[in-house]
């Protein structure tokens, strides 16, 4: 622990005297340049704040997820998408995005384009990007990539200036593939990752890195040895296996759970050998309160992504300003729930973070540059 708090408060010192930083999110590596003073005094202050658990945040910040809709041309087999969210459905208007931008540009480092739904069948996403990029604002977006198989789509990318792309590819034959990702053709998705490196090749761009998700289940997991070659043979950047949560299901392991990996390496969770439950942390060490916001399309903000049917949100951004909302009552008394006792907050009592084996760091159980073929 000490030792661990020493390298942070390191990292913390030097980040504060230099303008570029180098980071990992999703075990995809991003490089920041020219980052300013303000940016580098808040990126301490959130991490100090994510570390304390204060229940006026200490800092804004560094990372946002913002949806840019909720429609989908899939219906994965356990995506609230598909079993049904509570809640109203649309994209997210142009104007709400360049309010958030707008009003967060001075501490964020950077954004993720995702929640539920396809990103890109929002007609206003590569405005989104380029808003972003304009601001000095990294970019980050994930894609069942089926709509990069036609059109402009791949060009206008490209020519955004997004800084990295994960396309979803949960197999490498079609029968693997359609068992989780009803609705989609394999051969689409192939088509559309070789269009986007085409068209990277094309541009003479070093961006978007490329990254092919796999994510292990009971039914693919067979493929994985043969992962690399494939990979390989499309000219994408990297590898990264990720575990299956099994959200709004029972997290027994004998409880119907179709997708649940044999092997127990790609298994997301540690397991009580006797109750077949998810062994619990004594502490949950989620840091979204303090430093990752989920912005809806609709600017609605809920407290993390563990949260798809919007029961906890916590302001409205139609309604009042980011700083408002970030400091206000709604989020200083979740704050303090969630330090008083995560166990008996939801969503924090169900989420991923508070099980061995569960964090964002955890998930990614490999991952490996690929480079070109």
């Amino acid at each position: 622990m000490f030792l661990d708090l020493m390298l942070k408060t390191s990292k913390a010192i030097h980040g504060l005297f230099a303008q570029e930083m180098r980071m990992t999110f999703d075990q995809i590596p991003f490089e920041f340049q020219r980052v300013s003073l303000k940016k580098r005094i808040n990126w301490i202050l959130a991490g100090a704040s994510t570390l304390a658990k204060p229940e006026r945040a200490w800092g804004w910040p560094t990372q946002v997820m913002i949806e840019p809709t909720t429609h989908c041309n899939l219906r994965c087999a356990l995506c609230p998408v598909t079993t049904g969210m509570n809640r109203p459905t649309g994209h997210m208007d142009f104007k709400i995005f360049k309010k958030v931008i707008d009003e967060i540009e001075d501490y964020v480092l950077f954004i993720m384009l995702w929640n539920w739904g396809e990103p890109f069948l929002n007609p206003s996403i590569y405005d989104m990007i380029s808003y972003a990029k304009e601001r000095n604002i990294k970019v980050m977006s994930s894609t069942n990539g089926h709509p990069f198989a036609r059109g402009d789509h791949p060009d206008r990318l490209v020519r955004s200036g997004i800084d990295a792309l994960i396309f979803a590819l949960d197999g490498i034959s079609q029968e693997t593939y359609e068992r989780y990702r009803k609705g989609g053709m394999i051969e689409t998705v192939i088509a559309g990752i070789k269009n986007v490196v085409a068209a990277k090749k094309a541009l003479n761009s070093r961006t978007p890195y490329i990254d092919l998700r796999f994510m292990v289940m009971k039914h693919n997991e067979h493929e994985i040895p043969k992962l690399k070659d494939f990979t390989k043979s499309l000219g994408v950047d990297g590898l990264t296996l990720k575990t299956m949560n099994p959200y709004d299901r029972s997290l027994t392991k004998e409880d119907g759970n179709d997708f649940l990996p044999e092997n127990p390496h790609y298994q997301r969770f540690n397991y009580d050998p006797k109750t077949h439950l998810p062994i619990r942390r004594k502490q949950n060490p989620c840091k979204s309160l303090w430093d990752s916001p989920v912005i809806n399309w609709d600017g609605k903000v809920s407290p993390c992504c563990f949260d798809p049917h919007n029961q906890y949100v916590l302001g409205d951004l139609t309604r009042n300003t980011f700083r408002d909302i970030w400091l206000g009552a709604s989020y200083r008394e979740f704050r303090r729930k969630f330090r008083r006792d995560c166990q008996k907050v939801a969503p924090c009592s169900k989420c991923t973070h508070a099980f061995e084996g569960g964090s964002f760091v955890d998930s990614i159980v490999e991952s490996h540059l690929v480079g070109p073929p």
